[in-house]
């Protein structure tokens, strides 16, 4: 009854491994990060991200914090697929922020004259 009960944790841990993992790889894809950059920019090797986005080992809280934090997505998303308001702005913003300063600007006129035609009479 007990190597049940220890087959059944197993099996649930590696499920949601899994399932964690691949919304880890989405918020990656989305934000437009590689698996080296964003392994570089949590402090864990490409290795190691890899095996996480594919659910074969989990990640410490500490660093599923660090890639919420990288990627601008919250921890919900990540632990429970539940998506936050704004977690498409998030996301917006985030690749943004990889752009060099001239690119940046480009796109902040951009923004600019769209909501400038939003307001504008029809």
């Amino acid at each position: 009854m007990e190597n049940n009960h220890k087959l059944n944790t197993k099996r649930k841990a590696k499920e949601l491994n899994i399932q964690i993992g691949e919304r880890c790889r989405q918020a990656r894809d989305a934000s437009g990060y590689t698996q080296e950059q964003l392994a570089e920019r949590i402090n864990v090797s490409t290795q190691f991200l890899s095996d996480a986005e594919r659910g074969i080992t989990g990640m410490s809280v500490s660093t599923i914090i660090k890639l919420c934090t990288v990627l601008a997505v919250s921890t919900d998303f990540i632990l429970l697929g539940h998506s936050s308001e704004g977690g498409d702005a998030l996301s917006v913003f985030s690749r943004i922020q990889q752009l060099s300063p001239q690119e940046q600007e480009l796109v902040g006129e951009a923004i600019n004259l769209m909501i400038k035609s939003f307001h504008m009479p029809r």
